[in-house]
């Protein structure tokens, strides 16, 4: 075992025989597979990038067992060290331009907020806290890839999640002294087509009654039964790097996953037939808080990088000078610095709890609701930037390969500061960023990824500090 996973390491993690289906037929290999294929290299250099000698003491950290490790893993003990991880976080996310929504640090986060709160497990039965902490310290001893899948497919919303037609929702269907077996659907999981295991849990409330659906359980990809149903591979539709350079790249790709009969073993089952658990496992511990700090750090990047081609955007097309466009730019550029601030007054904000340093829950919420509502609005107000500059591009790289194509493209694709094949290159980006089926994706993925706006607004209203808010009110009254 070498002393940190490398991107060699995870690709030949990934060559397991999982079964993963897209267009109708089976993949053999996803790291081989041109639906996949770069998508999985993308997540292979993010440990290369951590094994390099310069970046290993900042980000990884030792392990019990000797092994160099991401600080994803790391529990923080004091704001210098919550201040560290986020920067290890913040590197990786860089090299996706936070197009990777479901990178390593996710589901590693929410591991790190779920054992801080161990507690909430112990009271709910303590095997099942024995396992999570077991599963903790072997998942992150390997530096595992985890993706999760913690929503129920939707199909009659107006019944509750038990009422649903049969074999739908996974559910517990037998039980014996080896473990349990599970049947039935579970979405999104993002990025579970490139990770080494799947963390099975509910984030949606489920009532009395639902006790067959309230399990929480890891399994490795490989797993008997476990079946993934890609959606439709942006990755396989982008023509080159050059057309698409985001979705050729960090297309992490949703799947729905399907357990046929899947067996689970007890060590490996974190809770079990309780309904108000399934919720406590996020909400009582640090899960959520540490998921969705991660998400906010990832996201603290996208928008910096959409300010970045914004204002390039301007300069391109030579509109940067005229008042009504800077601006713009000034309003993009304090709402990217918003989301960053944000970040940081969550660490500044923060407090010890169990032994852990753990950001300030409220503000958390806070970004969610805000940043949830200003992603749309920064595609929208770039949109505006463009005008049909994102329109008339060529139809591919290939049109420059065509020497009279290329003259005429050289002399109608022209901007102040850049040579044609420099607009056209950037202009494509630009594109592949906010207007392409990749980055309409990511734009509904912002928007929705941590709940409908009414369950955000409902957890910063849960978290605020409403009584001083009040007592400040009740002075004024005198």
């Amino acid at each position: 075992m070498s002393d940190c996973k490398t991107g060699a390491d995870h690709l030949r993690s990934l060559r397991d025989g999982r079964e993963i289906w897209i267009d109708g037929e089976r993949v053999a290999d996803v790291t081989a597979h041109p639906a996949f294929r770069n998508a999985c290299a993308a997540a292979a250099s993010l440990y290369d990038f951590q094994a390099q000698p310069e970046n290993l003491e900042w980000m990884t950290f030792s392990s019990e067992g000797g092994r160099r490790i991401n600080r994803a893993w790391q529990i923080p003990k004091s704001y210098d060290e919550l201040v560290a991880r986020r920067r290890a976080l913040t590197a990786w996310a860089e090299l996706s331009a936070g197009f990777l929504g479901r990178a390593p640090d996710h589901v590693a986060s929410s591991l790190v907020g779920q054992v801080v709160g161990i507690d909430v497990f112990r009271r709910h039965a303590a095997a099942r806290a024995t396992a999570l902490l077991d599963y903790f310290a072997e998942a992150s001893r390997h530096d595992h890839y985890l993706s999760y899948v913690i929503i129920n497919p939707q199909a009659n919303r107006a019944k509750a999640w038990g009422e649903q037609d049969q074999d739908l929702v996974a559910r517990i269907v037998d039980e014996d002294a080896g473990g349990i077996t599970v049947r039935g659907a579970k979405m999104l999981g993002t990025a579970a087509i490139m990770a080494n295991e799947l963390l099975v849990a509910n984030l949606q409330p489920l009532k009395p009654g639902e006790e067959d659906l309230a399990v929480s359980f890891a399994l490795p990809m490989a797993t008997k039964g476990l079946k993934l149903l890609s959606r439709k591979s942006f990755e396989a539709a982008a023509p080159s790097p050059a057309d698409n350079p985001l979705a050729a790249r960090f297309d992490e790709n949703d799947a729905l996953v399907w357990f046929e009969d899947v067996k689970v073993p007890w060590e490996r089952v974190f809770v079990y037939r309780d309904t108000d658990m399934c919720r406590a496992q996020f909400h009582d511990t640090l899960g959520h808080t540490f998921q969705n700090y991660q998400a906010q750090i990832r996201l603290a990047v996208k928008t910096r990088f959409l300010a970045g081609v914004a204002r390039r955007l301007a300069e391109t097309i030579g509109t940067a000078t005229i008042p009504s466009v800077a601006e713009t730019l000034g309003r993009l550029a304090a709402q990217a610095a918003m989301v960053e601030g944000m970040v940081v007054a969550m660490e500044a904000k923060g407090h010890v709890e169990n032994g852990a340093f753990v950001p300030d829950k409220h503000l958390m919420y806070a970004a969610q609701v805000l940043t949830q509502e200003l992603y749309p609005r920064l595609v929208e107000t770039i949109r505006g930037l463009a005008g049909g500059a994102l329109i008339m591009l060529p139809s591919s790289a290939r049109d420059w390969d065509e020497p009279s194509l290329a003259r005429i493209i050289t002399a109608t694709q022209r901007s102040p500061v850049a040579a044609p094949r420099e607009r056209v290159d950037f202009l494509k980006l630009a594109w592949d960023a906010i207007g392409s089926e990749f980055g309409s994706r990511h734009t509904q993925y912002e928007m929705f990824y941590a709940g409908a706006p009414f369950v955000t607004c409902g957890h910063s209203l849960r978290t605020y500090d409403w009584a001083g808010a009040g007592e400040l009110v009740r002075r004024m009254l005198g």
